[in-house]
């Protein structure tokens, strides 16, 4: 497929990028040639939003997967400031790196296999997530080894297949976990489940999501159990269910400024800035001729004599190989589309007669510039995929950052 030079259409774009996101340019970064400036003011705003959602229940600020590639620790801190009083990790190892850090606030994780290090969950404070028995017998034996009653949360799988208990399992998972409260090694704090459509609320199996946690809810507390807490919405719940609230929200692609899916809404409409800024300094702009093709395979073909410059950044960094003449790139005061195949380093954008010069800056997404979603857009995928990819090559450089 052959395209020629010119501005793509994107999605709507956000504020200009502060003079704090602008100071991004750390030495580091400036050899680099790159940058991911992460907003944690923007953060904590988000935060805020998400918590009036809400409607009285406490947030979980999710953190797993280096915060959305975000930067674990100062993302964790910034979140707690912002009023999150729980944190969330999908690994054992997320949640003590946290507790490693000096990182306060409770902490979930949720994703373990056997022979997980749940000792050292329990010796730093870190509530565990318990899916199966033989979860449970692991976390008992764990707290005998440690002498720390450990703190579990429960999770019914109510209809997303993933992890939990289903509703066949989950009676002997409850009456299991009551014997081992009775006897002092674990105290049930939690019961939880995770939805798999609440990015449509209207689509049928959120009701009947929210009908089998009910029913699972019921079973618990008939068997004894007094949890703390009741969790069951993620971002797009918090959102857009209101009856999936319960005590305790699950906020995740939220916090970081993107839209939890079209049908809750675009991160404008809801209220959301983006955390992350990927910006770059052109390395390479000259001139081609008619005719010339661009990249691997000349995939691009210019149609005219026209300027082309050279973005340091490529699929080694997280920049999708599908953005192939479609990613959105802000560059010399336009949108352009990425010309030509994405490379491992690098991508070329095609800026037509406008001027630029070597080490102008380029926004790939974020303030200022394209959104992740219209990255995901064009990219057949989703904003959490675009941000959550970007590899450690790109600085990560946290502005907002409280004194």
């Amino acid at each position: 497929m052959r395209h020629t030079e010119g501005v793509s259409a994107v999605g709507e774009t956000t504020a200009g990028p502060s003079a704090a996101q602008h100071a991004g340019w750390t030495p580091e970064a400036r050899a680099r040639g790159a940058v991911a400036t992460v907003d944690l003011d923007a953060l904590r705003s988000n935060l805020a939003r998400c918590a009036e959602a809400a409607d009285g229940a406490q947030v979980m600020a999710v953190v797993k997967a280096d915060a959305y590639g975000h930067g674990l620790v100062p993302c964790a801190r910034a979140a707690l400031e912002g009023g999150a009083t729980w944190l969330g990790a999908a690994l054992p190892t997320e949640a003590i790196a946290l507790r490693d850090a000096g990182v306060g606030g409770r902490v979930l994780t949720w994703l373990a296999v056997p022979g997980a290090p749940f000792a050292g969950c329990l010796t730093r404070d870190v509530d565990v997530s318990v899916s199966a028995l033989w979860a449970l017998e692991e976390v008992c034996a764990a707290a005998r080894a440690t002498g720390v009653r450990a703190r579990v949360h429960l999770k019914a799988d109510t209809g997303l297949s993933r992890n939990g208990a289903t509703p066949d399992e989950w009676p002997a998972l409850v009456s299991a976990a009551r014997v081992m409260e009775a006897e002092g090694l674990v105290e049930v704090v939690g019961l939880w489940s995770h939805l798999a459509s609440a990015d449509a609320p209207t689509h049928p199996s959120v009701a009947r999501q929210l009908d089998v946690f009910d029913e699972a809810l019921g079973l618990a507390e008939a068997a004894g159990l007094r949890p703390e807490v009741r969790h069951l919405a993620n971002s797009a719940g918090t959102l857009g269910v209101p009856r999936s609230h319960h005590d305790l929200v699950r906020v995740g692609i939220a916090m970081y400024g993107l839209s939890p899916g079209a049908d809750i809404g675009t991160a404008r409409d809801l209220g959301l800035r983006p955390v992350m800024t990927l910006r770059a300094r052109l390395a390479s702009v000259k001139r081609i001729r008619a005719g010339a093709g661009v990249s691997y395979g000349h995939e691009y073909t210019a149609s005219r004599d026209t300027t082309v410059g050279l973005v340091p950044l490529g699929y080694a960094d997280g920049i999708p190989r599908a953005a192939a003449n479609a990613g959105p790139i802000l560059a010399a005061g336009a949108v352009r589309t990425v010309a030509g195949r994405v490379c491992m380093d690098q991508v070329v954008v095609d800026l037509g007669d406008d001027e630029a010069e070597p080490g102008d800056e380029v926004v790939v997404f974020g303030a200022g510039g394209p959104s992740a979603d219209d990255w995901a857009a064009a990219c057949g995928t989703i904003g959490y995929e675009i941000v959550t990819r970007i590899g450690p090559r790109v600085p990560r450089v946290p502005v907002g950052v409280t004194p």
